[in-house]
């Protein structure tokens, strides 16, 4: 989960300063709170892949780093296969 972004941010420089060539990170659940999107916009970070499960679209489209999925297809399967009886292991 990306509340602040601080802690990401954080990682992300430490990772540089360690020798990593490009930082790259994702998460389930973006709340992208207070100055998120600055430090994540202002940070090493080459692009932040985020899923749908936190409505921040509007948010979002002004951080050219962080991209959304969704996971709609993933849900709706899952519950399909909750619903037919079926093993939902094979999902993930």
């Amino acid at each position: 989960m990306i509340d602040t972004a601080g802690t990401l941010c954080t990682a992300a420089k430490i990772l540089k300063e360690n020798g990593a060539v490009r930082v790259f990170a994702t998460a389930p659940h973006a709340l992208l709170n207070g100055d998120a999107l600055n430090k994540i916009k202002n940070s090493c970070l080459e692009k932040v892949i985020v899923a749908n499960t936190v409505p921040v679209k509007e948010k979002i489209s002004k951080c050219d780093k962080i991209v959304e999925v969704s996971c709609a297809q993933l849900l709706a399967e899952g519950i399909k296969r909750v619903h037919d009886e079926k093993s939902i292991s094979s999902l993930f």
